[in-house]
């Protein structure tokens, strides 16, 4: 029977809070990968990959409120399975499995896609690109090891050169101490409200405090304790000059003098940092040290890398005491932001990593072949160009992805061991023996 029936099309598309690149969008969000894991990896930290999908009940053995409701939650047979929406959790579930096998401080990152399943909206994915570092202690871990972080941070964004930026430091024990003589036993609430200053302003907070109970002298000391923002010594002095007798509060304000004290030895600028107050950081897991940073010149862009100190993460995993701290870069939305703020853009790019294009003419399709072989063997990107036409399409093709040399192999060539090499941005061509093709390349 003949089929008139036309053939039904599926209209292509993602579905929205999914970021897709063009090619010259990926090569330079891949050089801001590379920048990151190359900072990483010279400080010491080693890969590792943990798989996307997690049995729920490990996953989520400590989230709940919004963190659960993002959650990406389905059964596959009596499986049920989460996809990961951290890389901090599964961390905790990797080094409480393999804690015999690993060196400690054991200093891993891991580089990987997370998702969670918010609403969508511009900067915000279901998908995304994290890149984080982790330092986890067996029993004990320095604070020194707070101040390093900072270090990372300072390097990482140092050799990424997106603008001038700002670390803020600050330690949750500082904060919980304070709000315990107060009467509050558990500040978690307290925290979330303080870490959201910045997003719906000082009069809203307090109106969130005094919803959650505190008492109006509560509620100011809160705000000009929030308001504390500036070199680590005069903010450290004037911490103590509170005379708080909390020994909570007393213990991070040592925590705090120790880790600015070390952060200098690693070569971060004074300008680059400073303690801010305000910065709690709204995860619950986080009990000291806690880290945000921003670029001077777009504060609209909000905290584009973030941690700090957890020192019982992994306590639903394992008896063992096992404390961290780490930091977060959340490489899709902070690349989205860049883009959409003109700080970088896809002209910063080229449009393919092919450095030499090979163009075989006639019959010498397997002399350019082993003539692209040869480039590559020696560094360079290469690619041949396998498909017919006239000469000036092969050129416009190297044109329009921006390859700055072509390696024209006819009979000719083939026959003196040579090629044609022609310099893209200047015209300029001359016959070059294959084995001396390096020295006329300026890549």
């Amino acid at each position: 029977m003949e089929n008139n029936e036309k053939k039904q099309i599926v209209e292509p598309s993602i579905l929205a809070g999914f970021m897709e690149l063009l090619p010259r969008e990926q090569i330079l969000f891949n050089a801001m990968l590379d920048k990151i894991r190359n900072s990483y990896e010279s400080f010491g930290f080693v890969p590792i990959d943990t798989p996307v999908i997690e049995r729920s009940e490990v996953l989520l053995a400590k989230s709940g409120g919004d963190t659960a409701k993002q959650v990406y939650r389905f059964n596959k047979g009596d499986n049920d399975l989460s996809l990961r929406f951290d890389l901090t959790v599964p961390l905790a579930r990797y080094v409480s499995m393999h804690s015999g096998e690993l060196t400690f401080p054991f200093r891993r990152y891991h580089i990987g896609k997370v998702y969670r399943g918010e609403k969508p909206q511009k900067g915000r994915f279901r998908e995304f690109y994290q890149c984080d570092i982790d330092i986890v202690g067996n029993g004990t871990l320095s604070v020194y090891n707070d101040a390093e972080i900072v270090g990372v941070i300072y390097n990482t964004f140092k050799s990424l050169d997106i603008g001038d930026f700002k670390i803020m430091i600050n330690n949750r024990k500082v904060l919980g101490g304070f709000f315990a003589q107060y009467g509050v036993e558990d500040p978690t609430e307290v925290l979330r409200c303080i870490d959201r200053l910045d997003k719906i302003g000082l009069k809203a907070v307090c109106e969130e405090l005094t919803k959650l109970g505190l008492g109006e002298e509560a509620v100011k000391a809160a705000a000009e304790l929030a308001s504390l923002c500036g070199k680590p010594a005069e903010i450290i002095g004037g911490l103590r000059a509170m005379n708080v007798e909390n020994e909570l509060f007393k213990a991070g304000v040592d925590e705090l003098e120790a880790v600015c004290g070390a952060i200098s030895a690693y070569g971060v600028p004074e300008e680059c940092f400073s303690v801010n107050l305000r910065i709690a950081r709204g995860l619950d897991y986080y009990t000291g040290t806690v880290y945000e940073t921003f670029l001077n010149d777009h504060p609209e862009l909000g905290s584009i890398c973030s941690g700090g100190r957890y020192d019982e993460l992994a306590s639903n995993y394992t008896s063992q005491k096992l404390p961290g701290v780490g930091i977060s870069i959340g490489l899709s939305r902070l690349f989205y932001q860049l883009r959409e703020s003109g700080i970088i853009g896809a002209d910063d790019a080229p449009a393919t990593t092919t450095k030499v294009l090979v163009v075989p003419m006639d019959d010498t399709v397997y002399y350019g072949l082993r003539v692209a072989a040869e480039v590559r063997a020696a560094g360079i990107p290469a690619e041949t160009y396998l498909n017919g036409g006239k000469m000036g399409k092969k050129l416009t093709y190297a044109n329009k992805l921006g390859i700055p040399y072509v390696m024209v192999c006819g009979a000719d060539e083939k026959e003196s061991s040579s090629v044609m090499l022609k310099n893209m941005k200047t015209g300029e061509q001359q016959s070059v023996k294959l084995d001396d093709f390096k020295a006329y390349l300026k890549i």
